[in-house]
């Protein structure tokens, strides 16, 4: 089977979620430095601090993988990232193979992490040691963590601390965990930030009857509800005054690049059972989910939602909703909008009731400039390895490490990864096609080929 030593990494239950499995999380890091060790490398693993947990216990993080395949002072450096840890998975949530046992089946290769990120990550190491039978072009310097699917804790701070040392002479640093838009492969160049908001209206100290006292007081849900339906219009613009101000216009070379993606609308629609799309064409709805800021409501705390009806006014409720943000977007200044915004139109309803906004701590968008040197290697390894153009890709979605690397270290960074579009890769029958894991361990090799030539 191709997918060399994926069998071991996949049967580790490396779930970071569950403070049972951590002493697993540690065993998979510890298999990750074995075969890195395998590959020559010089491996330090550095401890982190201990994690508190919501009960008031203390346990250890997994420790981080900082190593160094081949150095010489002539060649330019590239660190890849990745992750050794993996979102819960169990067969009774519906996963047609055992989760933790390497399926291949129907040329995919299913199992927890196949995907997101031991496979992107396994074929780094496959793409090295292939090279390494000729001379490996460029030096190669590796950080894999553990904990990058609760928030990865404690990294943030290990990158500062070893800026001026193991990212000292890093070039460019490429992010294995990301995946294409189609089956056509994607440089991914840019992603959102994220403002999580939480909005709480209290009318009462206890849940009342609607029979005795609807219609007479100013009901919390109501008050919420109104709040919540003056935050978009009805094509999904924002209506939060300011809020698009530090959105760079679109310029017509940004404009092209969406022109040459490949997206299939009708496609997307039909797998998720959706009607229809707000954007009429293809370069309108890439730009709205990639380089746009959007906003979308996710919820009401403390409102009756079992099944079955139950006639209950509630005391207090909370609306859920985030904004996604895009370059020049500060978390700081939208949350002030947001709060002033909200502030504003709830003074408009004359509610007696109570009012409480707040904001989980942002995190910011990226972005990075295309033509940088390991961008033009990028996208000359995919057309040496899949004979076609890159997608050049802005996601939609927030990878905070991917900003934290180019705050701190002030190298350029790149998401190339090799993951499908329909891969689950935190859903049921998570996957990595054969297809994908094969070009792309060839696609990793082609890059550190064409990054010595830049």
């Amino acid at each position: 089977m191709p997918y060399n030593g994926s069998s071991d990494w996949v049967a580790i239950e490396s779930d970071s979620t569950d403070p049972e499995k951590r002493h697993l999380v540690i065993n998979m890091m510890l298999l990750a430095e074995e075969r890195i060790r395998k590959l020559g490398g010089t491996v330090e693993m550095v401890d982190l601090d201990m994690q508190e947990l919501p009960n008031g216990n203390k346990i250890s993080l997994p420790p981080v993988i900082l190593a160094n395949i081949v150095k010489d002072p002539k060649k330019p450096t590239v660190c890849f990232y990745g992750h050794m840890d993996v979102q819960p998975a169990k067969i009774e949530d519906g996963w047609s193979t055992e989760p933790y046992i390497l399926t291949e089946k129907n040329g995919n290769l299913y199992g927890r992490g196949a995907s997101d990120d031991k496979g992107q990550v396994l074929a780094v190491l496959n793409a090295i040691e292939a090279l390494q039978k000729h001379e490996l072009p460029v030096n190669v310097k590796i950080l894999l963590e553990g904990m990058e699917e609760v928030g990865s804790i404690g990294l943030n701070t290990l990158v500062k601390q070893r800026n001026s040392t193991f990212f000292s002479d890093v070039d460019y640093i490429v992010v294995t965990d990301s995946a294409w838009l189609s089956n056509k492969p994607g440089i991914t160049y840019g992603t959102r930030g994220i403002c999580y908001f939480f909005v709480e209206i209290e009318c009462a100290k206890r849940d009342l009857h609607s029979g005795s006292f609807g219609g007479i007081l100013h009901e919390a849900m109501n008050d919420l509800i109104f709040l919540l339906d003056t935050l978009v219009d009805s094509s999904g613009h924002i209506l939060i005054p300011g809020i698009y101000e530090a959105v760079a216009p679109l310029t017509e070379k940004e404009k092209k690049l969406y022109e040459g993606i490949e997206y299939d609308l009708d496609q997307i629609m039909a797998k998720y059972g959706l009607e229809e799309f707000r954007n009429k064409t293809k370069e309108e709805l890439l730009m709205q989910r990639s380089r746009y800021p959007s906003l979308s409501i996710h919820g009401i705390e403390g409102a009756f939602s079992a099944p079955g009806a139950k006639t209950v006014i509630p005391a207090k409720v909370t609306g859920k909703f985030s904004i996604r943000l895009v370059p020049n977007m500060e978390p700081s200044v939208v949350e002030k909008q947001v709060t002033d915004y909200l502030n504003k139109k709830f003074t408009e309803l004359n509610s007696p009731n109570s009012i409480k906004v707040a904001s989980d701590t942002g995190s910011k968008p990226w972005l990075s400039d295309i033509n940088e040197p390991q961008y033009l290697a990028a996208r000359k390894a995919i057309k040496r390895v899949f004979g076609k153009e890159a997608d050049m890709i802005r996601a939609g979605g927030t990878i905070p490490i991917a900003t934290h690397f180019q705050e701190v270290t002030r190298k350029s960074i790149m998401l190339l990864g090799i993951g499908g579009p329909d891969d689950a890769s935190h859903g049921q029958d998570e996957k990595i096609s054969r297809y994908n894991f094969i070009e792309g361990t060839k696609l990793y090799a082609a890059f550190l080929q064409e990054l010595a030539t830049v």
